[in-house]
Parts: C-alpha cells; sequence; structure tokens
C-alpha cells in the first residue's frame, strides 16, 4: 500500500501525540536532570556527611581510650604522698628509695612501661624504660633553663598543675614519644614534672593508620600543630617550644585562608559543644573535601578528618537511577507525569527523608524500599551501610563501656595481685572509718613485708618474684574475713585491714598468717618451690585514727619485726606498748 493512499505519516494521533511528547521531554529534560542532579548531589553529601561524623566519633574515642588511661594514671602517680615527700628532700635515701618504688610501680603500670620525673628543685631527670635499663641507676641527667631542648620543661613548668601532652624527640634518651607531662603541686608550688611517653609509631598504628580508602584522620593540639599524622614528615615535634609561625599546622594543608578561619570556627565550637561534631567541605591539598572536627576533652587535642566525597560514596550508585529517571521522564512526556512522581521522584524523596532522619538520629535505622530496580538497590546499598554504621556504633558503645570499667578497675586494683593498690586500700578504709565511727568498734590494721624479697628477684628473676608477689596476695585474701579487705601497699608490702577486731583477734590472725606464709612454700613458674616468711607490724585501730596515723604505727612495729630478725610479728598498742610474736608466744618489748 502506498502512502499517497493511505493516511498520511503525520496526520495519526499517536504519532503527533510521539512528537509533542518528544517536545515536551526537550523542554523537561534540562530542568529535571537538574533537580535529580541536586537530589543525588545532597544524597551523596549527607551520606558522606553522616560516615564522616562517625568516623569522627570512632577516632575521637579510640584516641580518648588509648591517651586518657595513661594521663588518668600519671595524674594519680603526681598525687602521690610518695612522690611529693621525695621532690621536697630529694636526697634523703629512705625518701628517695621509696620515691623510685612508687615511679617503678607506676612504669610497670603505663602502656609504654616507662615513666620520668625531673625534681624542681634541683633540675635533676631520672628515667627507667620497658626495658628496666635504668634499674640500677635511673638518673639521666639535669635540665637548664639555658638549654634549648630542655624548654618542654620550663615551659610546662610555668602552668603551675595539670598535665599537657607534648610530641617530642628526647636527645639524650634517643626517643620519640607523646610525653604526658603532669605537674606535681603541693600548697600551690612547683614539686616536680612526672609523667610517661606513648610511642608514636604505636600510637599512630594503632589510632590513626586506619587504611581506610578516601578517609584522612589527624590529631591536632589548640594551636593547629599536627600532633599525629599517618605522614610522620607532618608531625609538629616540639611543638610546645615552638613559636606559631613555626608550627607544622593543619592550616598548611587546606586551601586558603577562608578554609582556615572555616576551620577555627569549627574547633571553637567543638570546645563549647562537647562531643557535638562539626563538618564542612573545604579544599585539602587542591582537592575538594569534606572536614569533620572533634574535641578530645581532657587531653586538649582536636580530631580532624577528612573524607573525599567521591571516592567514598562512589557516584556510579546513581547511573542505573539516572537510566530510569530518563525512561520516566519519556513516560511523563507522553502523559505519565503522576506515575513518574510515584515510581521516581517521591521514593528519592523517602529515601533522602530517611538518610536525614537517621543523620539526625530520630530514626535508629533507614527503611528499606522494596523495589527490586535500581533505586531499590541504591536503598538496600544505604540501608545496609546506616545498619553497618549502627552496629559499629553500638560494639564501639560497648567497648567504650568495658574501658572505661577497666580504667576504673587500673585505677584501684593492682594488676599483677588483683587486690587493692594503694588509692584502692585508701578508698575502702575510708569507707570503713565511717562504719566504725558510726559502730564505735575498733579496727585491726597490718603492714606485711615479704623478708629478703629483693634476693628473691635478684636471684630467681622477677617473674619468680611476681610469682610470689601475686601468691602471698591470694593467702592474704583467702586467709581474712568476708568484710576485710588487703592491697599491695609497695613492691613487696602488703596491707590488711581486719574489721570489728579485737586484740584477741589481732594476735590470732597475725600469728596465723605468718605462720601460714612459713609452712607453705610458693611454687615457682619453673616448678621449683620456695621457701618464704615475713614479718608483720600489726595495731589496734580507734574509730576516728586516720590511715596515715595507723601506718605510722603498723610501720613502726613492722621495723621492730625486722629489727628482731625477721619472720614474726611486732604489735603495736598505743596503752601496752610494743609486742614481739615469734612462734606462739607474746612477749611484750
Amino acid at each position: 500500500m502506498s502512502l499517497s493512499r493511505g493516511r498520511p505519516l503525520l496526520s495519526g494521533l499517536r504519532t503527533r501525540v510521539f512528537l509533542a511528547a518528544l517536545a515536551v521531554f526537550a523542554l523537561l529534560a534540562a530542568p529535571a536532570y537538574l533537580v535529580y542532579a541536586r537530589i543525588a548531589e545532597d544524597a551523596t553529601l549527607r551520606i558522606a556527611t553522616l560516615l564522616t561524623e562517625k568516623q569522627v566519633q570512632y577516632d575521637r574515642y579510640r584516641g580518648l581510650a588509648t591517651l586518657q588511661r595513661e594521663v588518668s594514671l600519671a595524674q594519680s602517680l603526681s598525687r602521690s604522698p610518695t612522690i611529693i615527700a621525695w621532690a621536697q628532700d630529694e636526697h634523703n635515701p629512705v625518701l628517695k628509695q621509696r620515691g623510685l618504688a612508687e615511679l617503678e610501680h607506676y612504669r610497670e603500670a603505663f602502656d609504654n612501661r616507662s615513666a620520668f620525673i625531673v625534681i624542681d628543685a634541683s633540675g635533676n631527670y631520672y628515667y627507667n624504660d620497658a626495658q628496666n635499663a635504668y634499674a640500677d641507676d635511673p638518673f639521666q641527667y639535669t635540665v637548664r633553663s639555658n638549654n634549648p631542648r630542655d624548654g618542654w620543661y620550663f615551659t610546662t613548668r610555668q602552668r603551675r598543675e595539670g598535665c599537657f601532652l607534648n610530641v617530642d624527640s628526647n636527645d639524650v634518651l634517643r626517643v620519640t614519644n607523646v610525653w604526658i607531662n603532669c605537674i606535681v603541686s603541693h600548697e600551690g608550688q612547683v614539686q616536680a614534672i612526672i609523667g610517661t611517653g606513648l610511642n608514636l609509631s604505636a600510637f599512630i598504628r594503632e589510632v590513626i593508620d586506619i587504611r581506610q580508602p578516601g578517609i584522612q584522620s589527624v590529631f591536632i593540639d589548640q594551636a593547629g600543630a599536627v600532633q599525629a599524622h599517618a605522614d610522620a614528615s607532618l608531625i609538629d615535634f616540639h611543638s610546645l617550644t615552638k613559636d606559631l609561625a613555626q608550627k607544622s599546622t593543619v592550616f598548611s594543608l587546606l586551601g586558603g585562608p577562608s578554609d582556615t578561619a572555616r576551620l577555627r570556627t569549627m574547633m571553637n565550637a567543638a570546645i563549647r559543644g562537647g562531643d557535638d561534631i562539626h563538618t564542612a567541605m573545604m579544599t585539602v591539598g587542591g582537592k575538594p573535601m569534606l572536614v569533620g572536627v572533634g574535641y578530645l576533652d581532657g587531653v586538649g587535642w582536636y580530631n580532624v578528618t577528612m573524607t573525599d566525597v567521591d571516592e567514598i560514596v562512589d557516584g556510579s550508585l546513581f547511573v542505573p537511577a539516572a537510566i530510569l529517571l530518563g525512561i520516566l521522564m519519556t513516560l511523563l512526556a507522553l502523559g505519565l507525569t503522576f506515575a513518574f512522581k510515584i515510581m521516581v521522584l517521591d521514593r528519592l524523596a523517602r529515601l533522602e527523608t530517611g538518610v536525614e532522619a537517621v543523620r539526625t538520629g530520630s530514626k535508629p535505622t533507614l527503611k528499606t524500599d522494596p523495589g527490586k530496580d535500581e533505586i531499590g538497590r541504591l536503598s538496600r546499598t544505604m540501608h545496609e551501610m546506616v545498619n553497618a554504621i549502627t552496629y559499629a556504633k553500638i560494639d564501639l558503645e560497648g567497648q567504650i563501656k568495658e574501658r572505661t570499667e577497666e580504667l576504673e578497675s587500673l585505677v584501684n586494683i593492682d594488676a599483677l595481685t588483683g587486690i587493692y593498690n594503694r588509692r584502692g586500700f585508701a578508698n575502702a578504709f575510708a569507707r570503713a572509718r565511717e562504719l566504725a565511727l558510726k559502730g564505735d568498734f575498733t579496727n585491726g590494721l597490718l603492714l606485711i613485708d615479704i623478708d629478703h624479697f629483693k634476693h628473691v628477684n635478684d636471684t630467681e628473676g622477677h617473674a619468680a618474684g611476681d610469682r610470689v608477689a601475686a601468691e602471698v596476695a591470694r593467702r592474704l585474701a583467702s586467709s581474712i574475713g568476708t568484710y576485710d579487705f588487703c592491697g599491695r601497699w609497695g613492691g613487696d608490702e602488703f596491707i590488711v585491714l581486719l574489721r570489728e577486731c579485737d586484740s584477741g583477734r589481732l594476735h590470732d590472725t597475725t600469728l596465723a598468717i605468718v605462720e601460714m606464709i612459713r609452712n607453705q612454700p610458693v611454687v615457682l613458674p619453673d616448678g621449683r618451690t620456695l621457701a618464704l616468711t615475713a614479718s608483720i607490724g600489726a595495731t589496734l585501730l580507734k574509730p576516728s585514727d586516720s590511715l596515715d596515723m595507723g601506718t605510722d604505727m603498723a610501720d613502726a612495729a613492722l621495723y621492730s619485726a625486722k629489727d628482731q630478725g625477721r619472720d614474726r610479728v611486732v604489735l603495736f598498742d598505743p596503752k601496752l606498748g610494743k609486742a614481739s610474736l615469734s612462734g606462739s608466744e607474746l612477749t611484750y618489748l
């Protein structure tokens, strides 16, 4: 059939509608594409913002978990009465021995197994490392104000109190650490600076070097100086003593003054906002990146996360949706405007709303689009991403809670023996004293010293010494009453409080303990047995007696027991005088 006998090609309604639809499509294609691109861009930015905020929180909590434990231990050490007493009389041999023993006790608890102290009166620097290389003579050198390498000490000293972090290299000790410097003060006067160091490489490996494509993490101080970065060349060493113009700062990585001002504003807001995370687009290394900032309260650092949005959220995810949008736009041009709205725009809007709800925290998870097309797959991908972030947050919160409990335990419990440390015993004693005052009853206080413990360490090794200390602690804990408690007072010295104790119970309990230690050799790690004896100084405490008063009386009795040949008990009674207990006989001196 020829065209002349049939209907003209352009006279059919379908053809005219199709041509009209093409014209409408041509008119609507450009604005529709811009709308879609804006929606995709906003969704991409929201996803990247959500990921960046979670990464900042993750880095912050990991950084706090690593640093706060060490800072807490260093603060505890800076408040030690033993350290303060030594710093006030550095050359007193007894105070020096006790001070070094206290420093050594905390050194073993620090993650880096190192500790230092600088006595302010003399400037003498004492240090021991993880290899215990300076155990015999921890004195290293004397800090001097005219030595630029000692500037950290005098800069820190001017702050009078508190703990401060500094990334620094010690040229004398040949170590590079994140140093934790805590000021030891007494009645407003600086007595010493004490602390430890975290190995910088280990810190970066644990917290910074996450090896996640598209994400860079950096820790900076309040001046913006880089304190930790995967690229060691960007770290600002000795920043504590540098002028601002000499520092290697994070601002040098940014695109210009406007980005620098924006980052400073975010840093100020992070301090005021506590746990709030602040984000903004900036130019980093010549490339637009999403920058997030959080503040590490108690440490004084910021953690900055730089996210490459294009690398984190693959733009190809939106290509299928774009194709579908083009198809739906063609259908819209043919008169299916409502279908286009239902099939594309409404679903994308719901997805955007869901992402926004998850980002703001009003909903815990993203509702999955049931569709099996590109938008459905994109929704499920986003749902999986949000779930992964949510589960990671839950796991992180659990780890934070567990780490917090561990930190609280580390503050009060001796790591080797599992019983109270000096701080934990002091807290328990304070509670027991309040009960004694209310009930008007006496308590018994025992100071127990393992005889010749140093000889055990010197001849059998520190592993044997640790086994002896742990075994004696176990026996003490098992030999006292349910409401009594014990603690590790020093390296080889233990302390016990017997609640509601009279002179008869004090006599029987101390005798039983000294005989138990004498008659039950300790099995060493290699299977050999080691016979032990112990010396005990004990006293009865009135309800109003303080811990210092009680330990002074018990300590006097303990020294008497050692003077009389050890392996015995001396009871100190303010009314009767000291009494010597050897075997089963009690003789007053």
